[in-house]
């Protein structure tokens, strides 16, 4: 029974790996499209500039390597980054901006509604 134990440790362990290497790709992913809009918005303009420059070199698959060349480069930059951080053992439900994530929100204040005056609870005055 005990070497059933010891051998099943290693698979668990593979399959945390590979199920936090998944997790952070999704999230670089998600923050790449989200933060860096901005940034991926520059990135789609100077490879609009190669491309146009470029098809003077070659006129019918120009646009084709450089829009290959930055898709690529973005996708290895996600892979490279998620297999870093798992890697160095950093799993994503330890990272503490991450919450959104696990499905735990930490809302910074509570709703105030219009009609709180008149239906919330409030301590009763005395009037004399």
């Amino acid at each position: 029974m005990t070497l059933a134990q010891v051998q099943e440790l290693p698979k668990n362990q593979a399959v945390r790996t590979v199920r936090s290497f998944l997790i952070w790709t999704f999230t670089l992913t998600v923050c790449w499209l989200v933060v860096g809009f901005p940034l991926v918005f520059l990135i789609t303009t100077i490879g609009s500039l190669f491309a146009i420059s470029l098809q003077a070199i070659l006129p019918t698959s120009a646009v084709l390597v450089v829009a290959g060349a930055i898709l690529s480069i973005n996708i290895l930059v996600i892979l490279f980054g998620a297999g870093l951080l798992t890697l160095k053992g950093i799993h994503p439900h330890e990272v503490q901006w991450l919450r959104w994530l696990n499905g735990q929100a930490n809302p910074s204040h509570g709703s105030v509604f219009a009609s709180c005056p008149l239906t919330c609870e409030r301590p009763s005055v005395e009037r004399h």
